[in-house]
Parts: structure tokens; sequence; C-alpha cells
């Protein structure tokens, strides 16, 4: 019987002290899905809502997960960073559904899982308006939260390998707890982002909520913001307009940059393992922003020169992954390599730009 699907949630355990007063202690088995998912006329697909969907990361996302036609999409996003225009190719089709929607407010809807990505990501977007930036973590965090409580979803948060701040410990590995300031420019983002792995932690011990965790590090790839500040969109734009590589002192700070298809893929195979993570997706190949420039205008502009330029406070002076729990869980590891990644993303920003290439 379906009825019987909806199990008993606690368990009470007597245990008599010394004392004669009882003790109780209570598990939590995770909140059952619709009695519907198990009726034999419903087996259609598989619900998921995507929060930030009409972002760089979250499209791309969407893409992968339309691509099975069991799947029914619905994207949630109230358009601060993203554009329905990375949607466009699927807006009309029957299996996906598009809202406008701030997560800092309650949603109230019937899915499976729920990737919950909606956050500004780039320092010029969440340093624009901090207040806002820390609220979508917490308050939107928990919406989810309670979204997938009262629904028995599975749900993903993509945290940051911000949450690492300015590493004592290199490569980062998730058991690093980090080195954050709390109060500078960027803690709307860095502790926001803690403080939504601590409530997905949280909800999961106290109700038994099935989540996952990923800390992404740098992507890059077609679809990010032309202007957001971040280091390879930066630089590709610069190059086609012909502009100097703004490199900011030294220079020899590191990045660690994945391309947008295999984080992708490692988030779909996180979302169906059986780990809770925390764990770290992206590309172990450590380059210098130095490095990074010259690579950029070796293959897009030879023409630009570099220049340098005041650094930005709080910046981290070393990023890499340490991905050995996500070869070892997820059987994950990135297959792009920068040199093949960057034209990739170098004829989106010609089109968006409208630079056509020299003969």
């Amino acid at each position: 019987m379906i009825w019987e699907l909806i199990s008993v949630q606690t368990m009470a355990t007597d245990s008599s002290n010394g004392n004669g007063h009882h003790q109780t202690t209570t598990t939590k088995t995770p909140p059952s899905p619709s009695p519907l998912r198990f009726s034999k006329f419903f087996q259609s697909n598989m619900r998921i809502l995507v929060t930030g969907g009409a972002g760089f990361i979250g499209s791309h996302l969407v893409d992968r997960l339309m691509e099975n036609e069991k799947n029914e999409v619905i994207v949630a996003d109230n358009y601060f960073t993203g554009s329905k225009d990375n949607l466009k190719k699927w807006i009309g089709h029957p299996r996906f559904e598009l809202i406008r929607h701030d997560v800092t407010e309650p949603l109230l809807i019937e899915v499976d899982q729920i990737y919950h990505l909606a956050c500004p990501a780039s320092p010029i977007f969440y340093k624009y308006n901090p207040v806002k930036t820390i609220k979508t973590n917490v308050i939107g965090t928990l919406n989810m939260l309670g979204l997938a409580k009262r629904v028995g979803a599975r749900i993903l948060l993509t945290s940051t390998s911000e949450v690492y701040g300015d590493p004592l410990v290199h490569p980062q590995p998730e058991s690093y707890w980090g080195n954050v300031n709390p109060i500078g420019v960027r803690s709307c983002y860095d502790e926001g982002k803690r403080v939504a792995e601590t409530l997905m932690f949280d909800y999961h011990r106290q109700h038994g909520i099935e989540i996952r965790i990923a800390r992404i590090f740098n992507t890059y790839g077609p679809r990010m913001n032309i202007d957001d500040g971040r280091v390879v969109s930066n630089f590709i734009a610069q190059a086609l307009r012909g502009e100097s590589l703004t490199v900011q002192s030294p220079g020899t700070q590191t990045r660690s940059f994945c391309y947008v298809s295999d984080l992708v893929d490692g988030l779909i195979r996180l979302m169906e393992g059986p780990n809770t993570g925390p764990i770290n997706l992206g590309n172990p190949g450590e380059f210098t922003m130095i490095e990074l420039a010259e690579t950029v205008k070796e293959l897009i502009n030879p023409d630009v020169e570099i220049k340098m330029v005041e650094n930005t406070p709080d910046d981290p002076k070393q990023r890499k992954p340490d991905i050995t729990k996500a070869k070892e869980l997820l059987g994950w590891e990135p297959k792009v390599k920068l040199r093949d990644g960057l034209p990739l993303m170098e004829e989106n920003f010609r089109l968006r730009l409208g630079v056509d290439k020299k003969k």
C-alpha cells in the first residue's frame, strides 16, 4: 500500500539511568515524498528545481538536465545576474518552466530535487549589495531547505572555494576549515556560503533532509557575464576589445580554472550519488594571473599589452582544489584543458560583443 511507505519518523528507545528517569533518543529518517510518486500511473518524470537557473552555471546545468527526457525542469531566478537569454532554447518547451522569483521569499512548489545555485558569484555583483547577498545565502538557503523538508526533496547547495578564504593550506582539501575575514568586503559571500553549509548540515541532522554540498572553484565558459569582474571574462573581453589585460599585482597569485561542462558533470554526479559532501569540484591545474594573461594574449589577441593594476582587498593568494574525494567518490575529474576551453568561450564572447575574427 502507498500509505505504508509513509513511515513513522521517530523511533524512541528508553534506557533507564540510575535515578529511575527515562531517556529518549530520536533518530530522523528523510521526509517521504508525495505518495503519488509511487503510484503506477505517475512514472513519467523527475521534477527538478534549479534556483539561479538563468545564470552562467545554472543555464548550462539546465541544458544537461533537459537532455534527459524523463526530467521536468523548473527554473526560479530574479535575473539580478542571470538572463532569460541563457534559457531561450527551452522557453515554451513542455517539460520546462521559468518563474521570476527571489529565493529570499518562500516558494511553494512540488519537486523531487533542488539544485540551489541562486546567489551572485562575482565580486562586482556581491559587493554592489552585500546585505542582499548575505540574505540570499542565508534566508534563501533556509527557504529552499524548508521546501525540501515539506516535499521530501533532495537538495544540492553550490557552495564555493571562497569558504577557504585566503588559505594557509595548499591545495585545499574539504577537511580544511579556512582562513576567512568575517568583516571584510567579501565576507557577505564567503561567510554567507559558510552559513549556508551550516544550515544544510543542521537540517540534515535535525530533520533527515537529503543534502549534497559542492564547493565550486573558479569556473569559466560561454554565457559568463562579460563585465562581471572575474578574471577569465575580464581578460577575454579586454583582448577582444583591443584593451590592455589588467593583472592585479603582484600577478603571482594563482587560480585553477574548470570548464563549465566538466563542472556540470560533477554537480549531477554528486546529486545522483550517495555522498553528502562537501566535495571540491574544480580543475587542479594551477595558473598564476600572469600566465593566464599571457595565454589569453597568445590565443586571442597577440597585439594587446599586459598592465599591472592595484589589487583588491582580501584577494586570496592561492587557490587550487584537492579533488581526491571527487575522484574517489564520484569518479569525476575535469577533462577540458584551459587552452581548449578558452577558444570556446572566445567564440561566445565575440558573438555577444559583435567583434569579428581577424582574417
